[in-house]
């Protein structure tokens, strides 16, 4: 095999890929809006998705807020600046590391899930056998999915970034002695919408870059079982290299807009 071969045969199925994963989203656009509606399949998978990542997202959450305060607070010490704790740890979880770690867990938790199950789907001949019955699969697939990540994942950055908070305060009221009214005071105080509204923004996109990639994954898989564990697989990178992108694109919007 040549040299450009090697090249021009992955940049050619990454091509590939990319053409039929925007085809995927202008399905979903258009089939979104048209009945029948799946709506307790959606709520449905709104359980299963906040349930599924409920413990791993509250532990995560709590061990950064203590473990983020930790680590700042002898060199704040240094300057004499512990006050300014409260106020830093809140706007940097609430404007970053809250939305992006919790998009991350959610992209290895719930993302590698839905490609996994609708890939075995998929193997299985399930799918085909929806279609032969006269059940649209994509929309009780797929959309229902989508929707859900979509709406569940702001829902789960915000219960990320409050025990990521309590973390941080529990470190200060045994270090530093300071009480529970008088930590959130500070806290609520250094909060601007400016914060909180672009953040919530982007965690939609993230949501919705977790159910679309894993969707897609799993829904054409091939390989048989094969397949189903490289669905799974790839649909973490992928959606954990979207969140990043729709980040960095999140940042320069806010900046521009904001500031």
């Amino acid at each position: 095999m040549s040299a450009f071969s090697r090249i021009s045969n992955p940049l050619k199925s990454f091509l590939i890929e990319i053409g039929e994963l925007s085809y995927f989203t202008i399905r979903f656009f258009k089939e979104v809006f048209k009945k029948p509606y799946e709506f307790q399949e959606f709520l449905k998978q709104c359980f299963y998705i906040g349930n599924r990542s409920l413990f791993l997202v509250t532990v995560t959450g709590l061990i950064i807020g203590l473990v983020f305060t930790l680590q700042t607070r002898p060199t704040l010490q240094e300057f004499g600046a512990v006050s300014m704790i409260p106020a830093m740890v809140s706007i940097s979880l609430i404007r970053e590391i809250g939305p992006i770690i919790t998009g991350l867990i959610c992209a290895g938790k719930i993302g590698s899930g839905i490609g996994a199950e609708i890939g075995s789907m998929r193997v299985t001949e399930q799918i085909d056998a929806m279609e032969v019955s006269g059940t649209n699969p994509f929309k009780y697939l797929v959309i229902t999915r989508i929707l859900a990540t979509t709406v569940m994942l702001p829902l789960l950055v915000i219960y990320s970034d409050f025990i990521a908070i309590f973390g941080s305060y529990l470190v200060e009221s045994t270090k530093g002695n300071v009480s529970f009214t008088l930590y959130f005071n500070q806290v609520f105080n250094s909060l601007e919408f400016s914060d909180l509204i672009p953040a919530t923004i982007k965690s939609f996109f993230f949501g919705f870059a977790i159910g679309l990639v894993g969707c897609f994954k799993g829904y054409y898989c091939n390989k048989g079982t094969e397949g189903v564990g490289i669905a799974a697989n790839s649909a973490v990178v992928y959606s954990s290299t979207f969140l990043f992108i729709i980040d960095f694109i999140a940042v320069l919007i806010t900046n521009i807009f904001v500031t």
